[in-house]
């Protein structure tokens, strides 16, 4: 069996286990979505998420429980039941093991868990592995430009040691913690990438770190390991591609990387301040097409 095969076997696991949460998942299930038999399909599933499959439904139900106490106002045996729980006091008990805190104090405090947040088995594979693609696959090196304002904030963050990229980090800080992260209710948006110019870094640390906005009179819990900092107003020139198919995420970033170099702010006002203020990326998502974003100041 080809390794691309395996890959697009388990995808499609991950994909019906998504679309399916909310209702019983059976290994024949994954087996018929898959096209092989209950016990290959366990033992692929395993071997390239790192979890059973029902390991792995169980963490993604108690995620998407967690998102659903913190955002929404439904008792916490009616989440229970909606993620197919059989009783309150199971899901209790899942609930606390997993995250060290009960739902019902989690729906009253809010506090920011390391939530489930596992990568796409294509996108996971491509960050270890060189998968070899078709010569013919392109993404458009269209985009598109706009200068936003951004006000004063907080930045909630989490330092490397000597990364300077995505890659670097995750070898440095691992995955885990983007869950965490969106776990924070007072974000002010997604959380993103971001590369940190001299002043805001500090000795021993990374340039590029992980973080997410949050309002500047925030005055909530900081996770252990994490730091808060306070990033000033200012300009961004935000460069959008078009969107793109998600296993091309690598050539979408690279596309966009390449218009940044070539842009030329002055023609429209504005040098860069990239040596002052931080920029950002967003997390590639093929819907929206790749987003990054630098500071610029007017002339």
């Amino acid at each position: 069996m080809k390794e691309f095969e395996k890959i697009n076997a388990v995808q499609k696991m991950q994909d019906y286990i998504e679309n399916n949460l909310n209702k019983n998942i059976t290994l024949y299930e994954l087996a018929q979505c898959s096209n092989y038999s209950p016990w290959h399909s366990a033992k692929l599933f395993k071997e390239y998420i790192g979890k059973g499959p029902f390991e792995y439904i169980r963490l993604m139900r108690l995620t998407k429980s967690a998102l659903e106490l913190r955002d929404n106002d439904k008792r916490v045996v009616d989440v229970a039941l909606d993620f197919v729980f059989d009783s309150h006091e199971g899901f209790t008990r899942a609930f606390k093991k997993e995250f060290g805190i009960t739902p019902q104090k989690y729906k009253k405090d809010k506090p920011p868990i390391y939530l489930y947040n596992p990568y796409p088995i294509k996108e996971q594979y491509m960050l270890n592995k060189k998968i070899e693609k078709n010569n013919n696959d392109k993404v458009s090196e269209n985009y598109f430009v706009q200068v936003m304002e951004f006000p004063k904030r907080k930045f909630i963050l989490k330092r490397g040691i000597n990364a300077k990229d995505y890659f670097e980090y995750a070898n440095e800080v691992g995955c885990e913690i983007w869950g965490l992260l969106c776990s924070i209710k007072e974000a002010l948006n997604e959380p993103i990438g971001v590369w940190l110019p001299e002043k805001f870094r500090t000795e021993g640390t990374s340039e590029y770190v992980q973080g997410v906005e949050v309002p500047i009179d925030y005055d909530g819990i900081i996770p252990e390991g994490l730091e808060i900092i306070t990033l000033p107003p200012c300009k961004m020139m935000v460069f959008q591609g078009e969107s793109f198919e998600n296993e091309n995420y690598d050539i979408a970033i690279e596309n966009i990387s390449k218009a940044v170099i070539k842009y030329n702010p002055s023609l429209y006002g504005y040098e860069w301040a990239t040596n002052e203020l931080p920029s950002f990326q967003m997390e590639p998502q093929g819907y929206r097409g790749y987003i990054e974003g630098h500071p610029v100041r007017e002339i």
